[in-house]
């Protein structure tokens, strides 16, 4: 009978195990369907507030405001279940709980707000002249590709190439994206002269959308080489406070912790590319970055809190630079490839730019230095994570050279399964138009 029961209780704990890891999933999976809705929604209320005024969208604009507010709290929970704290099952399933019941909420409600305006979008009557706009933004973006590439060129002889990796494919996806925003207009100008308004706005909103996500390819490729030249910059600012807190540490008291955190620092400044060597700016900052941050904290812990001196307006000036610049980089990537971005890029970027806020609201005084301190290189931290793990989502979801196929539709057929229509799929970051796009392609 010992036996009978003691396997009748590992039947149950498999059981509950197994439900635990569906909640995850779920989880996971509501998270980011919440925030890919919130982001479609926005745009969506930008196109309807030009066409209909701020009144007949008030409300749908009051409710994103709610749901954005609770979306952070469901990021927030799920950045504690991957933090370093041990949590108990008990702990991650009711977290979980949450998260999928504040998502259901979100989608639930911006599903109401939308519903309201879907008659009055649908009697619009602009769409010619927005046509004729994407015609003309996506003549005026190809003007730009050529430069592009003569960027990503040039960066690859300056950087390594890990640094350009996440910029280097952007002039290509530009020219697929503004080939596929030209042929949605061409499909929505027929749908709407057969009468088929719903189809018509539908391909309306992909060929905007289009050209909105090459506009941000380009700009990403422009903004990385500044992004880069200010990572260089501070680069250097930061060997100088390196060495500054090299000097500073000999008069700290003597651990095994101060000592190793200060051979870290100094074999890290001693690795540092020379000058003229294609570098990664990026990569050698957060190393920098995190050696001297690993000294810092081996010097506190040495040091009563009154003698640990407290970091300089510089420092914390140059920190939160560093973390508006890991930030916007991370957000860019993302922006521009939602629909390949999972739910741990996401939370990444979510929480870096709470704790970036955070320091927004610290009084003006010398004591919060500090703390500004702490939370901009946490800030930086997390952005820098969010990077790594999007630019994986990417490589993973991104189709190989083989699979674009021949035309439109590669060897899926018409646009469908495979070839051009996954890719765009992709690329269009998960605007949703069902069965519509396998018959755009006719």
């Amino acid at each position: 009978m010992a036996g009978f029961w003691g396997k009748r209780k590992r039947e149950q704990q498999a059981e509950i195990d197994a439900q635990d890891a569906d909640l995850a999933r779920r989880a996971q999976q509501s998270l980011v369907a919440a925030d890919e809705r919130i982001r479609s929604t926005s745009e969506e209320l930008s196109f309807a507030e030009a066409e209909l005024g701020d009144k007949s969208t008030r409300d749908l604009r009051e409710a994103l405001t709610a749901v954005r507010t609770h979306l952070a709290e469901a990021f927030q929970l799920h950045q504690l279940n991957h933090d370093e704290i041990p949590d108990t099952p008990e702990e991650l399933r009711t977290r979980n709980a949450r998260i999928v019941q504040l998502c259901d909420w979100a989608e639930e409600l911006l599903d109401d707000r939308t519903a309201t305006l879907a008659d009055a979008v649908a009697r619009i009557r602009r769409a010619p002249e927005v046509l004729a706009g994407v015609r003309t933004d996506a003549e005026r973006l190809r003007e730009r590709i050529p430069h592009a590439a003569e960027v990503v060129e040039r960066l690859r002889g300056r950087y390594a190439a890990s640094a350009v990796h996440q910029i280097e494919n952007a002039p290509a996806e530009a020219e697929q994206v503004l080939s596929f925003a030209l042929h949605s207009a061409d499909v929505s100008t027929r749908r709407r002269a057969a009468n088929r308004a719903e189809e018509a706005n539908l391909a309306l909103e992909a060929a905007t959308e289009s050209v909105r996500r090459a506009e941000n390819l380009l700009d990403g490729v422009e903004d990385f080489e500044i992004e880069a030249l200010r990572a260089e910059s501070t680069l250097a600012e930061v060997i100088a406070d390196s060495r500054d807190d090299l000097v500073r540490a000999r008069t700290a008291p003597t651990t095994p912790e101060v000592a190793s955190a200060t051979r870290d620092l100094e074999q890290t400044l001693s690795t540092l590319p020379a000058p003229g060597t294609p570098t990664d700016p990026f990569a050698e900052l957060s190393r920098l970055r995190g050696a001297n941050e690993a000294l810092d904290i081996a010097v506190a812990k040495a040091r009563k809190r009154a003698e640990h001196p407290l970091p300089s307006p510089a420092q914390v000036r140059h920190a939160v630079d560093d973390a508006d610049r890991q930030i916007a980089v991370a957000g860019s990537l993302i922006n521009g490839h939602r629909g390949w971005i999972g739910a741990d890029a996401r939370t990444r970027l979510a929480e870096a730019e709470r704790t970036r806020a955070d320091i927004e609201r610290l009084p003006d005084e010398e004591d919060s230095l500090e703390t500004a301190l702490h939370l901009s290189r946490r800030a930086g931290q997390l952005a820098s994570e969010a990077l790594q793990l999007a630019q994986r989502d990417i490589d993973s979801a991104r189709p190989r050279d083989d699979d674009w196929g021949g035309g439109w539709g590669g060897r899926g057929g018409r646009g469908g399964r495979g070839g051009m229509g996954d890719a765009m799929g992709g690329i269009l970051g998960g605007l949703v138009i069902g069965g519509l796009l396998g018959d755009m392609f006719d």
